[in-house]
């Protein structure tokens, strides 16, 4: 069992629009996993749930018994940190999944500003583009 820091993003060309996350996962033994998925017409908020889950299920895979996720999306975090209620229909199963994944770890959750977050949006949107291509 380890720990494990993500850096996610998700994020739509449009809103709604194409969509992709990216997951930037780092063991504390230094190895990292990169993680850039297609996930279909979306918009931006579910984009970020998604690359929220995509951690989740990769900490709970690999039996990590804690998760440190970093995420530029203020609206994720505040709802998962309980700051903010989730009152949208279309983010509430997501948010229902996330915190239940959320609570079989030793989860934590921060914002953090885009420019700290380069990395997985740069893979988030390689998914995207990736997909686009004719």
């Amino acid at each position: 069992m380890s720990d494990l820091v993500a850096y996610v993003d998700g994020g739509s060309h449009g809103n709604p629009g194409p969509s992709g996350i990216g997951v930037v996962i780092e063991r504390s033994n230094g190895e990292t996993t990169r993680i850039a998925k297609w996930i279909g017409h979306q918009d931006n908020n579910v984009a970020e749930y998604v690359a929220l889950l995509e951690a989740l299920q990769h900490a709970i895979t690999a039996k990590a018994k804690a998760l440190r996720v970093y995420s530029d999306s203020e609206i994720v975090v505040k709802q998962m940190n309980g700051e903010y209620a989730c009152r949208s229909p279309r983010l509430h199963s997501l948010n229902w999944v996330c915190r239940k994944l959320a609570s079989t770890v030793d989860f934590a959750i921060e914002h953090i500003d885009r420019e700290q977050n380069r990395e997985a949006n740069q893979l988030a949107n390689r998914a995207v583009l990736q997909h686009s291509k004719p």
